[in-house]
């Protein structure tokens, strides 16, 4: 029902292209037949209007912990855990004291292992669409300081390097 066409026709169009992204249809229809041709055309998860926004969210962090965190709300890496749910990050049993933008910078590194990730992207993904109108990106260069520092007092390793010019990467094959 969409202005130019149909959800189920653009979840047919990513499979044939082999585009591999989470999907969740929001629909009016919500007989059972929608829901499961909807599932089996691809789609992650079938939400009906209306709903409540922690519904949403909910089945959101669902998909999200299935596709990048094989179905645990854990992400571990050598001395570095952190738990999506409580937004704890801890380095070798010590507790971070970490912002909320820190902790979600830090999962988005790892998440990301061995992937550069330019200021911009790390930006858009920590504010959104409140970024499109900045002229610099140095409040980047602040938090993963201060991630850096954090880590490094806990007597971890800083396994995030600055890739001069492009950004940052987290990388695994630091000791």
């Amino acid at each position: 029902m969409l202005p130019d066409g149909n959800g189920l026709e653009i979840l047919r169009f990513m499979r044939q292209e082999k585009l591999q992204s989470s999907t969740l249809i929001l629909s009016a229809k919500n007989s059972l037949d929608d829901k499961i041709i909807g599932l089996e055309e691809g789609a992650d998860d079938y939400l009906t209007k209306p709903f409540h926004m922690p519904e949403l969210n909910a089945r959101l962090r669902a998909i999200y912990r299935r596709k990048k965190l094989n179905g645990s709300n854990i992400i571990v890496f050598n001395e570095i855990t952190l738990n999506i749910d409580t937004f704890e990050a801890w380095v070798n049993g010590s507790l971070l004291d970490t912002t909320r933008k820190e902790f979600d910078l830090l999962m988005y590194f790892m998440v990301n292992k061995n992937r550069v990730l330019s200021r911009q992207s790390i930006a858009a993904h920590l504010w959104g669409d409140y970024t499109d109108n900045l002229s610099n990106f140095d409040f980047v260069y602040q938090h993963v300081k201060n991630i850096r520092k954090k880590i490094s007092a806990a007597n971890g390793t800083d396994y995030i390097g600055t890739v001069y010019g492009l950004g940052y990467k987290f990388n695994t094959s630091r000791q």
